[in-house]
């Protein structure tokens, strides 16, 4: 009944995204690659995924852009964000946290960091989802007439 959760890779370089996708085979989750922010951006629009693993440094719209934008629609704001990441001065870390991600990983990838954070977050938006969708039942319930 419950579909395998989906993680959406966003690297514009083939070879950090192959990586990852198969770092990801380790995780019971459905892996879907984008090449592009833009790309990323209709992927989210057309289908949603679970988590975005997110490239900063991309050409046409950077990381930190396409983050504020998934993090600024009402329909994927919460969507969990990692940011994938060479940049470890402080601004740029700083622009991830402002441009709204969830978490940051350092490249290289450490594979065992990137899958442990991976399964951590599709736990956080699984549970999330779970509230979500009890208090909308609780809020259905207090909808209904008493009966006497």
């Amino acid at each position: 009944m419950d579909q395998k959760p989906k993680v959406l890779v966003v690297d514009d370089n083939p070879q950090n995204l192959e990586l990852i996708l198969a770092y990801l085979e380790d995780i019971d989750c459905q892996s879907i690659p984008a090449e592009g922010g833009q790309e990323a951006l209709d992927i989210i629009k057309q289908n949603p995924p679970d988590l975005v693993l997110l490239d900063v440094m991309m050409p046409k719209i950077s990381g930190f852009e396409v983050c504020k934008r998934i993090k600024n629609n009402p329909q994927s704001a919460d969507i969990p964000v990692i940011m994938v990441t060479a940049l470890n001065e402080m601004g740029d870390i700083e622009k991830a946290i402002n441009s709204g991600t969830d978490d940051f990983l350092s490249k290289p990838v450490n594979k065992w960091e990137l899958l442990t954070r991976v399964k951590t977050m599709l736990k956080l938006k699984h549970l999330s989802d779970q509230l979500e969708r009890t208090l909308a039942y609780l809020s259905e319930i207090e909808q209904q007439p008493l009966e006497s």
